[in-house]
C-alpha cells in the first residue's frame, strides 16, 4: 500500500540505476551545499536542515557527547523520520522508499563531509557569494532527487499537512513554513543579516530547481496574427524549415474571421521570424512565449525522454 503512487519501476534495470543514481549525486551536491557554503555562515534556508542549523549552534557545549553541538545530519534523519511517518498517517501513501533514501543519504553526507571538512566556509568571510553558490548546489542537489521521483521531505511535508486542512495552495504554504524557519534562525541568533542571506539562498534554489527539472530551454512558442499570413507561413516553412498550425480565428471586437499561426522556433530564429513581419505587416500581432520544453519534429523527440521524467 505504501508503493501506490509509486511508478513501477524493474529491479537494476537502466532506469533503476538512472533514478537511485541521481538520488544519490543529489543528495551529496546538497550536502557539499549546506556543508561547504550554507552552515559556516549560520543561513537557515528553511527546511529541516535549516531548523538543524538552529539546534547545532544552539547546542554547541551543553551536551559532552557532542561538545561541538549536535550533528546536522543526524537531527536532521531523527526530524524527518517521524515526519514521514506523520505524513503517511495523515496524507495516506505518498512517500515511498525513495523519499527515505534521500532524506537518509542527505543527513549521512551532510555529516560525512563536516567530519572531514569541520565548519569552515570554503569561501572566508563572503556571506553573500556563499549564499549565491549555496543556494546553487542545494537547488541543483534537490531537483536531480525530483528528477527521480523522491521528495525533500521535511518541511515540505508540513506544508502538505496544512494544505489539506486549510485549502491554501501547497506553494504558498511552503513559503510560510519555510519563512517561519528562517525567522526561527533570527530569534536564535539575533543577527539581521541571517534572514537577508536565507531567503536570498531560498529564491536561488527554488530558480536552480526549475532549471533542473525544465532544463533550460531557449526555445520560443509564436501566435500570430497577419492579413499576410500566407507569407509569413511560407517563411517559417521554406526559409526557417519549421512546421506550424493554421488556425481559424475570429476577432473579438469586430467579429471578423482571421488566420492564427502557431509555431515554434529556436531562439535565433525567433529574431529572424519577427523582423520579417515588422517588415511585410508592421499592424500585426504577435505573442512570444518562453517554452519550457517542446516534444516532436526538429526538437526533442518522445525517444529521448525516459520513464522517470
Amino acid at each position: 500500500m505504501i508503493f501506490k503512487f509509486l511508478n513501477k519501476e524493474k529491479l537494476f534495470s537502466i532506469s533503476w540505476f538512472k533514478s537511485y543514481a541521481l538520488i544519490v549525486i543529489g543528495s551529496f551536491i546538497l550536502a557539499a551545499g549546506y556543508v561547504y557554503f550554507i552552515t559556516p555562515y549560520k543561513i537557515v534556508p528553511g527546511g529541516v536542515f535549516g531548523i538543524c542549523i538552529v539546534i547545532h549552534y544552539l547546542s554547541k557545549g551543553i551536551f559532552s557527547f557532542a561538545p561541538l553541538g549536535l550533528p546536522i545530519g543526524t537531527m536532521g534523519l531523527i526530524m524527518n523520520i517521524p515526519l514521514t511517518l506523520l505524513g503517511m498517517k495523515i496524507l495516506g501513501p505518498r512517500f515511498g522508499i525513495k523519499t527515505v533514501i534521500g532524506f537518509v543519504l542527505s543527513s549521512f553526507f551532510i555529516d560525512f563531509l563536516t567530519y572531514f571538512w569541520g565548519e569552515a566556509p570554503l569561501v572566508s568571510n563572503d556571506a553573500l557569494l556563499s549564499s549565491v553558490f549555496g543556494g546553487v548546489l542545494i537547488g541543483f542537489g534537490l531537483g536531480l532527487i525530483f528528477r527521480s521521483r523522491a521528495t525533500s521531505g521535511g518541511s515540505d511535508i508540513i506544508a502538505m499537512i496544512f494544505a489539506k486542512f486549510t485549502r491554501l495552495p501547497l506553494g504558498q504554504l511552503m513559503i510560510y513554513v519555510d519563512s517561519a524557519i528562517v525567522l526561527i534562525g533570527l530569534i536564535a541568533f539575533k543577527d539581521w543579516r541571517i534572514p537577508l542571506y536565507s531567503w536570498i539562498v531560498i529564491y536561488i534554489t527554488g530558480k536552480v530547481i526549475d532549471a533542473t527539472l525544465e532544463g533550460i530551454n531557449y526555445n520560443k512558442t509564436l501566435l500570430i496574427i497577419s492579413e499576410n499570413y500566407d507569407e509569413i507561413r511560407h517563411k517559417i516553412l521554406f526559409d526557417l524549415d519549421r512546421g506550424g498550425t493554421l488556425i481559424k480565428a475570429e476577432g473579438m471586437y469586430e467579429g471578423k474571421e482571421r488566420k492564427l499561426i502557431f509555431t515554434n522556433v529556436s531562439r535565433r530564429e525567433v529574431y529572424i521570424l519577427r523582423d520579417y513581419i515588422k517588415k511585410i505587416d508592421p499592424e500585426a500581432f504577435v505573442t512570444i512565449i518562453d517554452a519550457n520544453e517542446i516534444i516532436g519534429n526538429g526538437f526533442k523527440s518522445f525517444k529521448d525522454i525516459s520513464i522517470e521524467e
